[in-house]
């Protein structure tokens, strides 16, 4: 009975996991910002937006909401208008060229009101460097979330729909809510920026559920499974 009981409580926590991971948004800019916008509104939310505009390179950038700092401190340029392949980043972007440690060289995001989603657009990702070049996102300063690997420029959500080296990525947690976003990458040698249009909002807890991942569903069903045969192995000591 105790193993059953211990089967239970471990499937039961695979569920859990699955219903509470982060949503992870990466596509070709217009259909990223057009989902992520769908999923807000859909539980009742409000897309906040800001624009990144009338910067000059630096360390920090003070906004209405928010706060935006380079990770380690380090001076970052500002790009005016990332465009490649006829798309354009709505507003101005932040230099992160990653350098080694890749966490170092990215952005924090700090909010004075706390949110649960996010996100902000991307140039010049998956042009090289690929060991794979990663692009990464965290909340307060919690587990690190890989967003996605590119092992070649079709990768990039961007160039492979539209032959542009520009992204949309975003995350949501409705488990609760965040005051600070970290955003990096790790592909040595790219040029990498990030900024646009910032997105955000803060969404009612348990709006917003994951799909479960396949290996989640594989545990899961093990655990049925063994749940099961210990059952069936009880039903029938009792019967002999």
């Amino acid at each position: 009975m105790k193993l059953v009981k211990f089967m239970a409580a471990a499937v039961a926590t695979f569920a859990f996991s699955a219903a509470s991971a982060q949503v992870i948004y990466n596509d070709a800019l217009t259909p990223g910002r057009n989902a992520f916008d769908a999923t807000v509104t859909g539980v009742g939310g409000t897309v906040k937006t800001q624009k990144f505009t009338g910067m000059s390179g630096g360390n920090s950038w003070s906004f209405a909401d928010f706060t935006v700092k380079s990770t380690s401190g380090s001076y970052r340029y500002i790009d005016n208008a990332y465009s490649d392949g006829g798309q354009t980043l709505s507003g101005q972007a932040i230099g992160i060229n990653p350098q080694n440690p890749a966490a170092g060289s990215g952005l924090t995001f700090t909010f004075s009101t706390a949110v649960n989603a996010f996100g902000l657009e991307v140039g010049d990702w998956a042009t090289c460097c690929y060991k794979p070049s990663s692009l990464y996102i965290s909340f307060d300063g919690g587990d690190t979330r890989k967003v996605a690997s590119a092992f070649d420029a079709n990768d990039n959500p961007g160039y492979a729909k539209g032959r542009s080296f520009t992204n949309f990525v975003a995350g949501i947690d409705t488990t609760s809510t965040f005051n600070t976003v970290t955003f990096y990458g790790d592909g040595f040698g790219e040029y990498l920026v990030a900024g646009g249009t910032i997105r955000y909002a803060t969404l009612d807890i348990g709006s917003v559920s994951a799909v479960p991942e396949p290996e989640t569903y594989a545990l899961m069903l093990a655990g049925l499974g063994l749940m099961g045969a210990v059952v069936r192995r009880r039903k029938q000591k009792s019967a002999a």
